[in-house]
């Protein structure tokens, strides 16, 4: 398989990469993460993660590889009643979204955009999430030990509060970390 630059800082994205034994570097260049309104949920995903994609290919240190090197950029919404979770803002914000999701089922998108000089394909991977009820001492817990501020919903499945919270995952487990790693192998084999 050719390498690939991965256009994200996201040290779960990296995991899922090696675990799969893709040979690939780094790059990332910050983007706005904001969509057209009206934009579908399914595609808010891909958007981004086209934007993504785009900037990384633009970079002058980009540039210096020989050939054509295929660009793999990634993002996460968690969808719950229709509306978009991103990143919270602050730890208020954290627990607020943590307490919407509690005994509750939501959607996680992730969109994936595989880019390189001569073509590029995307898709959206869905995975539906179930937590426990989880009492707000144990949210307070969760947001305080592992600040997941970062994280799309205020939550990573294989933190603390994936193990003890988390009732059913109907999909891809490895979605919900960020990186539907499986298609995107396929994904590879098939089309770079």
């Amino acid at each position: 398989m050719r390498k690939v630059v991965l256009a994200s800082q996201s040290p779960r994205r990296k995991q899922l990469l090696e675990w799969a034994e893709i040979e690939f570097d780094v790059m990332s260049r910050e983007t706005d993460e904001t969509w057209p309104e009206g934009m579908p949920v399914e595609e808010i995903p891909i958007y981004i993660s086209r934007e993504k994609a785009k900037a990384v290919r633009a970079l002058e240190l980009f540039q210096r590889y020989e050939g054509n090197v295929p660009v793999i950029a990634a993002d996460t919404i968690v969808v719950i009643d229709n509306n978009v979770m991103g990143k919270p803002l602050d730890r208020e914000h954290a627990l607020e979204m943590l307490k919407a999701l509690s005994g509750r089922k939501h959607r996680v998108i992730t969109g994936v955009v595989i880019m390189d000089n001569d073509k590029e394909i995307s898709f959206a991977d869905i995975t539906e999430v179930e937590f426990h009820d989880i009492n707000e001492s144990d949210l307070i817990y969760y947001v305080d030990k592992c600040e997941p501020f970062d994280k799309a919903g205020a939550y990573a499945i294989q933190e603390w509060i994936g193990v003890v919270g988390v009732r059913s995952v109907t999909g891809d487990f490895y979605n919900v970390m960020g990186l539907p790693i499986s298609r995107v192998v396929q994904t590879l084999h098939r089309h770079f």
